[in-house]
């Protein structure tokens, strides 16, 4: 238990300004990160990133150093505060079709969108189509669509553990490959 983290959560929650400060200076690179991964937009990943620290404001005073580090804490609120706010714009990403899939409906793609994040999408993709049914679901529904695993449990009739377990191997595999193609 981190009394450091405590102390700081403590302070955040009576108003302290420059605990928020320093509460920002250490988390605020890696939440507006997912941040970007969830709004590939820097305006609305700025956006997010503000709120996400109001909500850290707001809630400080729950923080419990005994049931969790700090940084899971403030990831596990900057994950549902960015899934809430998908849920409530109503944007569910887009998954590149495969070759003889229709295009998706909605937009139509950013054709000012770096070629790499186009290069970098098709090798995710080709990546997810590699995995058995059940994982490549998950992590698809999870990460792409923004729905919980409990959500995901109830979608697909499973159970919870069994949906806990497809994601972990996914991402286990996932991780494997991406290591493999660098050592190539």
């Amino acid at each position: 238990m981190s009394q450091q983290d405590w102390m700081l959560m403590h302070r955040v929650a009576a108003g302290d300004e420059e605990a928020v400060g320093e509460l920002y200076d250490r988390f605020g690179p890696l939440i507006y990160k997912v941040a970007w991964q969830f709004h590939p937009s820097h305006a609305e990943a700025e956006d997010a990133v503000q709120e996400i620290f109001v909500r850290l404001w707001k809630t400080a005073d729950r923080f419990d150093p005994r049931r969790a580090k700090l940084v899971t804490w403030v990831m596990l609120i900057a994950r549902r505060h960015l899934i809430d706010r998908l849920r409530r714009s109503s944007v569910r990403p887009s998954l590149i079709p495969l070759e003889g899939e229709p295009p998706p409906s909605g937009p139509d793609p950013d054709p000012g969108a770096p070629a790499q994040t186009t290069e970098f999408n098709t090798r995710i993709r080709k990546r997810l189509d590699e995995l058995p049914e059940l994982q490549r679901t998950v992590i698809e529904r999870a990460y792409l669509q923004g729905y919980t695993l409990r959500e995901i449990s109830e979608q697909l009739e499973a159970p919870l553990g069994t949906i806990k377990s497809a994601l972990s191997r996914g991402l286990a595999r996932l991780r494997e490959r991406a290591a493999s193609d660098r050592a190539i």
